[in-house]
């Protein structure tokens, strides 16, 4: 058995998924987009713990593609990764302890780098090698 990336349970991956979608859902730029493709909100939760039990815990119940939705979704932009990490940084520090919560924070936002840069550079574009920040 693998041992996980860091100190987190299953609950708390639960606990932090529904309250950061909760704060998606009010959010003024998030909100509507997520509104636009999620139609069962206690499914999406349940699949996206399910790749963070995957990420962090190592348990193999996540079989998604989150690079291809996000693309597939289209109006996905990158400037939309930074109020999704600003919110989800919000909740792992109101919810875990510190050293928990950057380390998922880390991971997190390496996962979102991936995706912006993807987003970015399949779908926007651009002309000229791949844009890193």
């Amino acid at each position: 058995m693998i041992p996980p990336r860091f100190d987190v349970t299953p609950e708390q991956i639960d606990r932090v998924v529904a309250t950061f979608y909760a704060a998606v859902r009010r959010h003024e730029v998030l909100g509507p987009i997520f509104a636009s493709h999620v139609t069962d909100w206690p499914e999406h939760e349940a699949k996206i713990a399910r790749f963070w039990r995957n990420a962090i815990l190592y348990e193999r119940g996540y079989d998604g593609n989150p690079m291809q939705v996000h693309m597939r979704a289209g109006d996905v932009k990158a400037q939309h990764f930074a109020p999704w990490l600003m919110l989800f940084d919000e909740t792992l520090r109101r919810m875990l302890p510190p050293e928990a919560a950057r380390a998922w924070s880390a991971l997190a936002h390496r996962i979102g780098a991936g995706l912006r840069m993807g987003v970015e550079d399949l779908r926007e574009r651009r002309p000229g090698p791949p844009v890193l920040r």
